[in-house]
């Protein structure tokens, strides 16, 4: 029965880390990454399209991302919405493909970076830590219902805890390697 209470919990305590992950993978660490481009939405035949479901992306060299959309009427607009985005590249459009070089990063620009994937990392942990708050007052009620004892009911809370304490290990080894990465010069 217990297993059975603390699923939910520890299925939300995976979704908040997948979704960290999902963000650390937008940050940009000196090479190019295509994941970059994930939240750019184009105005595609007037509906908001994600920009790797109208071309084709590559990453031909280490720091260049090249995207060459299905049909070549699309390529101003896609750069525009690179150029609306807070990506902070001017696209190069030579008429069949596009091309974003991403510069070497600053060591004030890493710094900056890291700052905000252990923010990101910190608001990570205030969910988890929340989930299991959510989580003790919700075992706490079915202690009171009397479905459960006190003794399990302290059983419940001393695994929600160790569920937490796991997930926040995580979160601060994948904000750790995260950190180093884009410090690797």
């Amino acid at each position: 029965m217990a297993s059975e209470l603390m699923k939910p919990f520890e299925e939300k305590m995976e979704k908040t880390v997948a979704a960290l992950m999902s963000d650390y993978a937008t940050i940009r660490a000196g090479r190019a990454n295509p994941h970059v481009l994930d939240k750019i939405s184009v105005e595609y035949y007037g509906t908001p399209t994600p920009i790797n479901q109208v071309g084709n992306i590559t990453v031909p060299e280490a720091r260049i991302i090249q995207i060459q959309p299905w049909d070549s009427s699309t390529l101003k607009l896609i750069e525009k919405a690179i150029n609306a985005s807070d990506l902070g590249i001017n696209p190069n459009n030579d008429g069949k493909v596009i091309r974003l070089v991403f510069p070497e990063l600053t060591e004030d620009r890493r710094k900056e970076l890291t700052k905000e994937v252990k923010k990101k990392a910190e608001n990570s942990k205030v969910a988890i830590r929340n989930i299991r708050r959510d989580a003790m007052d919700a075992f706490k009620k079915i202690e009171k219902k009397k479905e459960i004892t006190e003794d399990e009911l302290k059983d419940l809370e001393d695994k929600t805890q160790k569920l937490t304490d796991k997930f926040v290990a995580d979160i601060d080894k994948k904000c750790d390697e995260k950190c180093k990465d884009i410090l690797a010069v």
